[in-house]
């Protein structure tokens, strides 16, 4: 299966796990314009991105170039988490498999993005419980990481419970930056 020309939908009782759509603008627009939130996104590497929108039309052009960056240039995926009981989507996972010469080689990079009402342990591992086994084979990776900085209790909570473990590694950006505050599982 080649995820980049046919994305799945992952579905449980509570959550859809969807390739984004430009019709989730509104809804994700209260996630990325939530600064609470900010400081859970990871935009390590993103050349200065933190995702904040500051209003539809930001949201509306962000989507549009996660789109481009999955349909034309296949560098990764966006999925739209979609709570069934709001019926409405509540955040973004991005993933794909990083090519580098560090630790993270050969990796899948779990990006997870809620908005802060939603930052809740419960949630999160329900989220990764849901994802982590079938973005082994998704994306052909021996193993996924995610970030959670110290101040993310309830996100670092979920990731122990979903095995998860600290990585004192640290993923090495562009410039030769190094960022800190991973998690990993092996599949």
């Amino acid at each position: 299966m080649n995820i980049y020309e046919n994305c799945p939908t992952l579905e449980n009782e509570n959550l859809i796990i969807r390739l984004i759509e430009p019709e989730d603008a509104a809804d994700l627009y209260q996630v990325y314009h939530d600064k609470l939130a900010l400081p859970f996104f990871n935009s390590d590497n993103c050349h200065g991105s933190n995702f904040y929108c500051r209003n539809m039309e930001d949201m509306e052009n962000t989507i549009k170039y996660w789109l481009i960056e999955y349909h034309e240039n296949k560098c990764f995926v966006r999925f739209s988490i979609i709570d069934k009981r709001q019926e409405k989507a509540i955040g973004t996972i991005e993933m794909f498999n990083r090519k580098a010469e560090d630790f993270y080689d050969n990796c899948g990079i779990l990006r997870l993005d809620l908005g802060s009402s939603d930052e809740k342990s419960e949630l999160i591992y329900e989220i990764l419980s849901l994802v982590t086994e079938p973005f082994y084979d998704w994306f052909e990776c021996p193993m996924i990481a995610s970030k959670a900085a110290i101040y993310a209790v309830d996100r670092i909570e979920a990731l122990k419970k979903a095995g998860y473990e600290k990585s004192e590694k640290p993923l090495i950006g562009s410039e030769d930056i190094a960022y800190y505050d991973y998690w990993v599982k092996r599949g």
